[in-house]
């Protein structure tokens, strides 16, 4: 597609991910949408964990920060979205995925591309499946957080544990200035509108350099249109019955953030909620506040 140099963006991808324990793998997983990447590391007797990107430019690349201390404890699964920017390839779409690490499924398999809710949680249900996985711990952070979220609502026995990185859809809706400065970019998206947009959400902070050039490379990404819907039914989440961690950047121009925290712990009967300083929506999770992990790992390894 024009506007998107697949060598450039794989390059960015490689970058990034070169970030990540030595010990890791890339595994091609088929679902009934396309194939799907997972970057793969930890101990492989631990008990799995499956992290999920936010939307836009993000990958499953931007777990970097954390993804060390998780795989001290867990068996980490990090997936790249279907139809959105990364190395997993809707059925209508191979090229970035023309030399995969591992198996990938026949050119028949899959004929669509998630559009409904469902949609969502049946490719989750088929990345555990494919990867062997009967029940996981799952995390989210941005969009990656409503399709985890939405999943657990769906499919609560497959989830143990969910932590949610300042989610977007879930609790409370986009703010107006959020939408008005982000219209450009999901207009015509290009790099320097993606790093215009990306250094007025965090407030000019430092972001690392290369997830940055990834994000730049993301831009005219041949993506689809994402799934979108309303925020979770409030009596499903108060019949959740699994254990949520939800951190909030304190910092984010995306949401209230004091309104998501609160609405949060109204709703759902089991939740650790907490407010992140100094941190925004979009420096989360490669840019974390000092004590991010230590967090997320006394929450996974909680009784």
């Amino acid at each position: 597609m024009a506007g998107c140099d697949r060598a450039a963006f794989r390059v960015a991808y490689d970058k990034v991910m070169a970030k990540w324990p030595g010990d890791r793998e890339a595994r091609t997983v088929p679902t009934p949408f396309g194939r799907t990447r997972v970057n793969v590391c930890g101990p492989s007797d631990a008990p799995p964990l499956l992290l999920l990107p936010g939307g836009g430019g993000a990958t499953s690349a931007s777990w970097y920060a954390q993804v060390a201390a998780l795989a001290r404890i867990r068996r980490v699964y990090a997936a790249d979205l279907i139809g959105a920017p990364g190395l997993s390839a809707p059925a209508d779409d191979r090229g970035l995925s023309a030399s995969p690490a591992g198996p990938g499924p026949s050119a028949s398999a899959g004929d669509r591309r998630p559009r409904t809710v469902a949609d969502l949680s049946c490719w989750v249900d088929a990345v555990l499946d494919g990867l062997g996985v009967t029940s996981a711990d799952l995390a989210g952070h941005s969009y990656g957080g409503w399709i985890a979220l939405h999943h657990a609502l769906r499919a609560p026995a497959r989830v143990r544990r969910l932590f949610l990185l300042d989610p977007t859809g879930c609790f409370a809706g986009f703010k107006a200035a959020y939408l008005l400065h982000a219209l450009p970019m999901l207009l015509r998206p290009t790099p320097r509108r993606v790093r215009a947009f990306l250094a007025w959400e965090t407030g000019g902070a430092p972001l690392d350099p290369d997830w940055l050039s990834l994000q730049e490379a993301a831009a005219g990404f041949p993506a689809g249109r994402p799934v979108t819907g309303p925020r979770p039914d409030p009596a499903a989440l108060r019949a959740l019955e699994v254990p949520v961690l939800l951190l909030v950047a304190a910092n984010s121009r995306t949401h209230d953030p004091g309104r998501v925290a609160a609405r949060a712990a109204a709703l759902l009967p089991r939740v650790e909620t907490a407010v992140l300083p100094d941190v925004s929506h979009h420096a989360l999770p490669q840019a974390a506040p000092d004590g991010l992990a230590r967090r997320l790992t006394a929450f996974l390894s909680g009784a």
